[in-house]
């Protein structure tokens, strides 16, 4: 039996800088630092912890009622320097809102709970990123 732990793509290059990042059920995204009007892949980078966060937080508040607004903004500073390129500061900020009354309030009083919660534990992009997992790479 299959492991249900493994996580996978497989990345096809379609033209300079531009690729096509595949999962095992088919679902697919274009990218690439030379495409145009697409993101880039430190822009997935950062859209993946946001979007991570964002299923957390959004599982657990879209219980109590639908969102009027469900935004979360993510940037960081891109620092190249002797040591090579990274980026510094990531802050992501969740701006949610929910409609009045007891649903909306009980979904605005969960909101601290569920940030916390991902950040700490259940985010799996955000917690790799800042254990600074080791990525191995292999040539075949």
């Amino acid at each position: 039996m299959a492991s249900d732990s493994h996580r996978s793509i497989t990345l096809t290059r379609l033209d300079t800088g531009v690729y096509r990042a595949t999962n095992p059920t088919g679902a697919s995204i274009e990218f690439g630092s030379l495409m145009e009007d697409g993101l880039s892949p430190v822009e997935l980078l950062l859209a993946a912890i946001a979007g991570c966060s964002a299923v957390d937080v959004d599982v657990v508040t879209s219980r109590r009622t639908e969102p009027e607004d469900f935004t979360v903004r993510i940037g960081a500073e891109y620092v190249r320097d002797d040591s090579g390129n990274i980026l510094t500061d990531i802050r992501m900020t969740f701006d949610l809102t929910f409609p009045e009354g007891e649903d909306g309030d009980k979904a605005r009083r969960v909101i601290p709970g569920a940030v916390k919660t991902s950040h700490d534990r259940t985010c799996t992009v955000s917690r790799t990123v800042e254990a600074a997992t080791p990525v191995v790479v292999d040539i075949l």
